[in-house]
């Protein structure tokens, strides 16, 4: 069984739209303890299957084109059948699909007994979606261009991670045609401040932001609740994830983690990373 795990968003700047349509972007990914379970089987074609009904089985699934564009590259007539045990919500700014394409290009050759380089495998996951060469290594790294430009340092989060998830979609697509850069809002060197302040949440509280809140909190009240709720449980920093919408709190005081799970996992989907965590290799 594979664990293909999924991200938060330590701050996420958008800085400026490009002219090829795109937003530049700065932003901080960093691991937590969520993860889907895959596995494959023996297949003439590629196929997918899924426990989650609202996942698709079809192309549009990124397992499904990780596998087809690995077939394609590697000039094999080989199949597979994906199994997806889904727990990472859907929609929810933690990567869950684009982490799930990086463990299928990672140990679907394998699988198949074929040898891939790693810069092929990189390739091909940035022709899937900015977030997928992330997911290719565990770590934390520092994100810029429309995202797919890595820069992975050591960084250890000495927080209780809690991560809810406020049963609400959101399109990062709609995110970015809904936000605005304007007024423009001074640039935050996020590496850094992190380093920096890893262990001063009340600077954090100050500097740290995601551009993309103020557009989802409008349309989402929601998402919005749920950040004002952690920090009624007693986090010491709370922030959206990704385009939402999930929000994560960082907690010093597990007792207080545990028992802000227990007053928000009804009706909330809500999930606990323990301080310090990182991924295995797989």
């Amino acid at each position: 069984m594979i664990r293909a795990y999924a991200k938060i968003n330590l701050g996420l700047q958008i800085l400026r739209k490009r002219e090829d349509g795109y937003h530049e972007i700065e932003t901080i990914l960093h691991p937590v303890n969520i993860c889907d379970e895959i596995s494959f089987g023996r297949c003439d074609d590629i196929r997918v299957e899924c426990d989650h009904p609202d996942v698709p089985t079809d192309s549009s699934n990124l397992c499904c084109r990780a596998a087809e564009i690995l077939q394609q590259s590697l000039g094999i007539k080989s199949g597979v059948r994906i199994r997806l045990e889904k727990r990472i919500p859907v929609g929810a700014g933690l990567g869950g699909g684009s982490s799930d394409a990086a463990a299928v290009l990672k140990h679907l050759p394998r699988y198949w007994q074929v040898e891939v380089t790693s810069a092929l495998v990189r390739e091909l996951a940035v022709s899937l979606g900015t977030d997928v060469s992330y997911f290719l290594q565990p770590g934390t790294a520092k994100a810029m261009g429309r995202g797919e430009i890595l820069e992975y340092f050591d960084f250890e989060l000495p927080y209780w991670v809690v991560v809810v998830h406020p049963n609400v979609r959101v399109s990062t697509t709609w995110a970015y045609q809904n936000f605005r850069v304007n007024p423009p809002v001074k640039r935050v060197d996020l590496k850094k401040l992190l380093v920096e302040n890893r262990t001063r949440p009340n600077v954090l509280v100050n500097r740290l932001r995601n551009d993309f809140e103020p557009v989802v909190f409008h349309a989402h009240e929601l998402v919005m609740r749920a950040k004002e709720a952690l920090y009624r449980g007693g986090a010491d920093f709370a922030l959206m994830s990704g385009s939402g919408s999930s929000i994560f709190g960082l907690f010093q005081d597990d007792v207080f983690a545990k028992d802000v799970i227990k007053l928000l996992q009804d009706p909330y989907q809500v999930f606990l990373t323990e301080p310090y965590f990182m991924p295995e290799d797989g």
